[in-house]
């Protein structure tokens, strides 16, 4: 939990408040792919990139 009171000390003190929507994304990606294991949301994901 330290990394992410990091980060956001970083994005408070730097004024980098848009990189936040951006690491949520990521985030929620990441997290899809992981719990489908990849396989099933594989053919939308490779659709947004």
């Amino acid at each position: 939990m330290s990394f992410f009171a990091d980060l956001w000390a970083f994005m408070r003190t730097r004024k980098k408040f848009w990189l936040l929507p951006i690491i949520l994304m990521m985030a929620l990606l990441g997290g899809l792919v992981v719990l489908t294991q990849g396989s099933a949301v594989a053919p939308f994901i490779y659709t947004l990139f």
